[in-house]
């Protein structure tokens, strides 16, 4: 399948992604890609950040793991971060049972923020952007939450929820946003950006 996207065709790109869902919304834009994954890189940032700029923090220093590949000028490099925000705390991902079931007893009843950076790179440049999604979850009873998290195991993402998933259907009343930005990669925006890269 051709892409629109003639202006990137010059670049082998590269998706610095394991997630799934990220690989599946970049195959959706209809763009060639490989995906490499490095050895995980540490996802710590300085406590002084404001929020937004906390996921383009991450995009570009994982994108620093990839300096061998960018030695060749026809190569793409594409990284993201992704960070849910409530009451103005970060949720990364829940490191076990316990911290997902805290983690969706605090999103519970409330609005919450899901921000994606991300950074493309390539030898001669960086260009990085975010996209934010505003959430709102209605109460959910502790049968609800045990449930999820015993058949999900959501440890994987950010905020320990998967909007394309069982409490995507049944907890989320309504999103202020790009649903995809809370899957992981705000696609409108990164085809829209690379359409100007």
């Amino acid at each position: 399948m051709k892409t629109l996207l003639k202006n990137i065709e010059q670049y082998s790109i590269v998706l610095a992604s394991q997630s799934p869902r990220r690989q599946q919304l970049l195959n959706d834009l209809g763009i060639e890609f490989e995906v490499l994954v490095k050895p995980e890189i540490e996802e710590s940032f300085p406590d002084s950040l404001p929020m937004t700029e906390i996921p383009i923090y991450l995009a570009k220093h994982k994108a620093t793991a990839y300096q061998e590949e960018l030695t060749h000028d026809n190569i793409l490099v594409i990284t993201a971060d992704t960070i849910v925000c409530c009451d103005n705390k970060v949720l990364g991902k829940p490191a076990d049972y316990n911290q997902a079931i805290e983690m969706l007893q605090n999103l519970s009843g409330k609005a919450h923020e899901v921000i994606t950076g991300v950074a493309i790179t390539t030898q001669q440049k960086q260009h990085t952007f975010y996209a934010s999604t505003k959430v709102f979850f209605k109460d959910l009873t502790p049968q609800e939450i045990e449930y999820y998290v015993t058949n999900y195991k959501p440890y994987d993402k950010a905020g320990a929820y998967g909007i394309q998933e069982w409490i995507g259907l049944t907890a989320i009343e309504k999103i202020e946003g790009s649903y995809f930005n809370v899957m992981g990669l705000p696609v409108q925006k990164l085809y829209t950006e690379l359409l100007n890269f």
